[in-house]
């Protein structure tokens, strides 16, 4: 904050409200941040200081609304979604070494990942998979794996503490899926 740069927030809708406070703090028209457990030490933000952050839908866990003081002082929002499969898989190979031979597997699960994206957002299931996901399967491929047991230990154990329901609602997927 001092001295400038980029101060990146990941999952800010999941920050206490202490942080919060402060944030609002740094952020409003003074954009500056007393310490008060410093002896009142002023802080004051470099000309060249910015915050990007980044939130998750209120339908993951641990989220909460923002509020709308918070929201004011990012003025620009930008909603990502998941990449299409093909970028996907891409990403995948960047992140793993993918045997030629284990493609199809991999875009089966890039596939498993989307329905259970497509699950969560209509709340059919309470996760939803990242590309952490996706990557975590191939490198369980590459370690020997199959594929349907590398999907049931990266997807399916995840819903697992939902309970039966939501655990034997993925294992139907995988099983559809990855097909013997």
């Amino acid at each position: 904050m001092r001295h400038g740069g980029l101060l990146y927030l990941d999952e800010l809708n999941a920050a206490e409200a202490d942080v919060l406070l402060r944030l609002d703090e740094a952020l409003d028209d003074r954009r500056q941040i007393i310490l008060k457990e410093a002896d009142g030490q002023i802080i004051n933000a470099h000309h060249d200081w910015s915050v990007i952050a980044t939130i998750n839908p209120l339908s993951h866990v641990g989220t909460k609304e923002l509020p709308p003081q918070i929201l004011s002082r990012f003025p620009i929002r930008l909603r990502l979604e998941y990449p299409p499969e093909e970028i996907e898989l891409e990403i995948v190979q960047r992140h793993t070494t993918v045997d030629i031979s284990k493609i199809n597997d991999i875009k089966r699960a890039i596939k498993l990942a989307k329905n259970l994206r497509e699950a969560a957002a209509v709340e059919e299931l309470y996760y939803s998979p990242s590309l952490r996901e996706s990557i975590a399967f191939a490198k369980l491929l590459n370690a020997g794996s199959n594929a349907k047991q590398a999907a049931e230990i990266v997807y399916a154990n995840a819903y697992d503490q939902w309970g039966e329901v939501e655990y034997q609602k993925v294992m139907d997927m995988i099983t559809s899926i990855f097909v013997d």
